[in-house]
């Protein structure tokens, strides 16, 4: 293929990508209304009364709802598109083994929301709630306010949490290696921990509490990586062997 024969390849696959997340945030506003109740009756806001201040409030408290169900549809499609894309370049065997990432995109997205929904935010909630207590302040919650600040906590997580995918996806590829993993070790480190600063509240524990995971999830695509890259050094010696002069 050309050029401009990828390029027009990779104008369909995002083509394709975008028309699914528009399908998937309109199935989103279908169910936004059960899962938004679901979540009101879960602590820590059980029974608490949350008030609209604008009349957009609404409809984007919908919409942000419609945005995180659309990403459950989108993320693996977007996996699946970049296979398909990438594929013609892989041989057999790497077709097979990299379309094995696809489902699991899914499945580590879930696990970050439900990391970050049970874990990180009702830690980083009573923290700002305790502070406004302190403060002798009256809590009057407006819904969209409830929501951004819930969702800019989710939806950062979740997507880091498939990191152990891209990392082994682009070690297929050869793009990556534990080598050069091993390396950008301090640079991930610390771009980690300021992940883990922005999206809680501002005390150490609540940062190591979302850092110390986020770290402890790049070293395990950093194993994942060996693996791979392990069988990859393997399958090239065996070629070597066989059709080496």
């Amino acid at each position: 293929m050309s050029l401009l024969d990828h390029i027009g390849e990779l104008r369909r696959r995002i083509i394709i990508i975008l028309v699914i997340l528009v399908l998937g945030m309109a199935l989103g506003l279908v169910l936004a209304d059960p899962v938004y109740k679901f979540m009101l009756d879960q602590e820590p806001v059980k029974g608490m009364k949350f008030y609209a201040f604008s009349l957009w409030d609404g409809i984007g408290m919908y919409m942000k709802f419609a945005l995180v169900i659309a990403l459950i549809f989108a993320l693996p499609a977007a996996a699946y598109q970049l296979w398909s894309f990438v594929k013609p370049a892989l041989g057999v065997k790497e077709q097979r083994a990299a379309l094995l990432f696809v489902p699991f995109v899914l499945i580590m997205f879930l696990v970050g929301l439900a990391f970050s929904y049970y874990v990180v935010f009702p830690m980083a909630f009573n923290f700002t709630t305790n502070v406004a207590k302190h403060l002798n302040l009256e809590e009057n919650y407006g819904v969209i306010q409830y929501f951004t600040f819930l969702f800019n906590i989710l939806i950062p997580i979740s997507l880091l949490f498939e990191l152990p995918i891209v990392i082994m996806f682009l070690t297929q590829l050869r793009i990556l290696n534990p080598l050069r993993l091993k390396k950008m070790r301090r640079l991930a480190y610390f771009l980690l921990i300021i992940v883990g600063i922005i999206v809680t509240p501002p005390d150490f524990i609540s940062d190591a509490l979302v850092a110390v995971p986020l770290i402890l999830l790049y070293e395990f695509s950093v194993l994942l990586s060996s693996v791979v890259y392990k069988k990859q050094l393997k399958a090239d010696r065996a070629w070597e062997e066989e059709y080496g002069t």
